[in-house]
């Protein structure tokens, strides 16, 4: 490797959170760099943060900025915080995709939805099969996670050997999909792994993580013992337990109806790629209204408390004419995600007041995790034996406590959070440049930024509620009558038990009828005054200021 050039590491999104993962990677001269991105991923909104925001995706600015240095996107796997926003941000970057058959299958659909071609998706075979670009050979090698043909990235160049892991577990009997191959991946780090990306979401979990094959026994043992009709959730993307639960109906005696847009999408795609095989005949929601309630099994998408999926509709009363009643049994064969807990207690409340009963993963029987956990992190660095670690895909504390366990084995670690671009060439990975990354929002069709105050007001006003003061100014730039408010989210009545919009006006009128000549035809000033004012007599009459509005129109 020359001198004077270098391999760079760059996370745009997942590093410091969980969820929209977006990550570089270049060699060359500084700032010359050919680069290839690794996940183009979303987030999910809330209530709290961001209100009335669809989707919460990475601020590629730096990315677009660059390219024409750009030589490809690669996509480790077909889950939404890594390849959900390849589509709504494609135009900006306009290169190949590659990915694997169920994966490239998932983001042709996405890209068609939105008007791309959608052969600008790639499919790529399983290491060793490679795919080479500028200075870079990159492969795709197989690794156990809860969706199918997921892989981590084998990306060779002249700066050496990296392994991004993408999100991995040590699953050697998977039931669906690839198990961990430890053969495979010791010959990989045969010619030496120069950098670990890897995978800190489970950091924190000290047993080894468990098999997807542990749980079909304690399912069909659950779903069996049911009397009436019996529905599970899970996510829609994990197939293996889609087929886990279907199978363990079909044993039961009973028919197998698939609810949810994402849940037939995700099945569909698995069949149409062969990953997905001898799965239990499925039947239609008006097939299934004619068959008794007892032989029903239903598979519904909703497993993290979304409002709209199939479960949350259930809970509130039917979806797609079915109906859940007492006696009935609802399975949550997921974990929930810290954020969704919410959603998930609604519905089980709501589920509870039908008398239907719930059971979720308390009990740690009926779900598992498709992140390594602590102990299998350790067993992945003794088999790789990088010469540095990055930890990724993570919070702070995450990466933080991975970058220990690295450095407690003399693997030289750092803890790189979203903007913090990385020289991976020496001994040990430091800190080249901090770059600006933030957030992009889709609101709607729109695409906003996390600085352009759309979202900052719209809480405001969700906090303080919002009034409109309206003003006619003569041809003489006298006021024509009184000001008017209306008022949206605030009390009607206040301190003084008077009508609230009545106290506003009046308090605006005796402003006016002692404002000069040089503030009434001054529109900023004016504005300001009456802003200003407005707040105050909502602060001493109902306690709150809130957001105002001031329209002024004159006569001319």
């Amino acid at each position: 490797m020359s001198t004077d050039e270098r391999l760079i590491y760059l996370p745009l999104g997942g590093a410091g959170e969980i969820g929209m993962n977006a990550y570089v990677y270049g060699y060359g001269k500084p700032g010359k760099e050919r680069l290839i991105l690794v996940d183009l991923g979303v987030a999910f909104p809330d209530m709290d943060s961001t209100p009335g925001v669809d989707l919460i995706m990475p601020d590629i600015s730096w990315l677009r900025e660059r390219v024409d240095q750009l030589e490809a996107i690669f996509i480790t796997h077909g889950h939404e915080d890594h390849i959900g926003a390849v589509s709504h941000l494609y135009s900006q970057l306009n290169v190949p995709v590659y990915a694997r058959a169920f994966t490239a299958n998932l983001a042709r659909r996405k890209m068609e939805e939105h008007g791309h071609d959608p052969l600008v998706v790639k499919t790529v075979g399983a290491w060793p099969d490679v795919t080479k670009l500028g200075p870079f050979t990159v492969g795709f090698a197989p690794m156990a996670h809860s969706i199918p043909e997921s892989a981590g990235l084998v990306i060779d160049s002249p700066g050496g050997r990296v392994v991004h892991t993408g999100d991995f577990k040590l699953d050697r009997t998977p039931l669906v999909g690839e198990a961990f191959d430890p053969e495979m991946w010791a010959e990989i780090a045969k010619p030496g792994i120069k950098a670990l990306i890897c995978d800190s979401t489970n950091v924190f979990s000290k047993t080894p993580g468990r098999s997807e094959s542990d749980l079909p026994d304690e399912i069909t043992r659950l779903i069996g013992e049911a009397k009436g009709m019996v529905a599970a959730t899970t996510f829609a993307s994990n197939v293996a337990r889609v087929k886990t639960l279907a199978d363990a109906g079909t044993r039961a005696g009973r028919s197998v109806v698939l609810l949810g847009r994402a849940m037939l999408r995700m099945v569909e795609a698995a069949k149409e790629t062969g990953v997905l095989k001898n799965f239990p005949t499925v039947y239609s929601p008006e097939e299934a209204k004619d068959m008794p309630r007892n032989n029903l099994m239903l598979i519904t998408t909703g497993s993290q408390g979304e409002r709209r999926a199939a479960s949350a509709q259930m809970a509130r009363g039917k979806y797609r004419g079915l109906e859940l009643k007492e006696g009935d049994l609802f399975l949550f064969s997921s974990k929930t995600i810290p954020g969704n807990e919410r959603g998930v207690i609604r519905i089980i409340n709501q589920f509870s007041e039908r008398g239907v009963d719930v059971v979720d993963d308390s009990s740690g029987l009926y779900h598992v995790s498709g992140h390594a956990n602590g102990p299998d992190l350790e067993a992945l660095h003794d088999l790789l034996q990088p010469a540095m670690l990055v930890p990724m895909h993570g919070e702070h504390r995450h990466l933080r406590q991975h970058a220990r366990l690295g450095e407690a084995k003399g693997i030289p670690s750092i803890v790189a959070v979203n903007g913090m671009m990385l020289n991976l060439s020496g001994k040990r990975p430091s800190v080249l440049e901090y770059i600006d990354t933030g957030r992009t929002y889709l609101d709607g069709s729109t695409k906003i930024g996390a600085m352009d105050g759309v979202v900052r007001d719209r809480i405001r006003m969700a906090l303080n509620g919002h009034l409109v003061v309206t003003l006619i100014l003569d041809e003489e730039d006298e006021p024509l009558g009184e000001p008017w408010c209306d008022i949206k989210g605030l009390a009607e009545n206040g301190s003084s038990n008077a009508a609230l919009t009545e106290v506003l006006e009046e308090d605006l009128n005796q402003f006016l009828m002692r404002a000069g000549a040089k503030t009434l035809k001054d529109d900023d000033k004016l504005e300001g005054e009456l802003r200003r004012i407005a707040r105050q007599s909502c602060q001493n009459e109902i306690g709150k200021k809130p957001e105002v509005t001031v329209v002024i129109s004159r006569m001319r």
